[in-house]
């Protein structure tokens, strides 16, 4: 998860549990759930993202998906559904359920700006891309994660959506 991303986040108390849930992560067995606002109205009311993430060739802290990418390139994959398209003064913007169904370092911001819909506030991806009024940060947050405890039982975690999410969607 990155740093300004709101919500839940998964700690492990011990060794065990972390390796635990390290092979939960890496059989995809961990279903995550995310909120977000996004620039612009995107066009279909859901979708699929399938695309190969590798590292920006001119900022080290960016990833990229698509033509430029360097280094090993990873396999990564988003399903998004739109919830709300809404406009603020002249900009447009939707709300959306993202669901990565792998775990690749800024997976959302990157796919969500390889379609040409950036995450609204997001310093890294879309720097000087108009925002929601009453937004001052990243417009990313981890509603959900389910996964198995150490005595097999599914355990979902949920975190409420930020005030500041509310005001704009409602």
């Amino acid at each position: 998860m990155d740093r300004e991303t709101s919500g839940v986040m998964l700690l492990a108390k011990n060794a065990k549990a972390h390796e635990f849930l390290k092979k939960q992560f890496m059989g995809r067995n961990v279903k995550k759930i995310y909120n977000a606002i996004v620039s612009g109205f995107i066009k279909d009311d859901h979708g699929f993202i399938k695309k190969a993430i590798g590292r920006s060739p001119s900022d080290f802290r960016k990833y990229l998906s698509g033509r430029g990418a360097r280094g090993e390139l990873r396999e990564a994959e988003t399903f998004y559904r739109v919830f709300k398209r809404f406009e603020n003064s002249k900009d447009k913007f939707s709300y959306i359920e993202v669901r990565p169904k792998t775990g690749r370092t800024h997976q959302i911001r990157v796919h969500m700006k390889f379609i040409n819909h950036p995450v609204v506030c997001d310093s890294l991806y879309n720097p000087n891309g108009p925002y929601p009024k009453g937004l001052k940060r990243l417009a990313l947050h981890a509603k959900s994660i389910e996964f198995k405890n150490l005595k097999g039982k599914i355990v979902k975690i949920e975190s409420p959506l930020p005030k500041e999410f509310e005001k704009i969607i409602k």
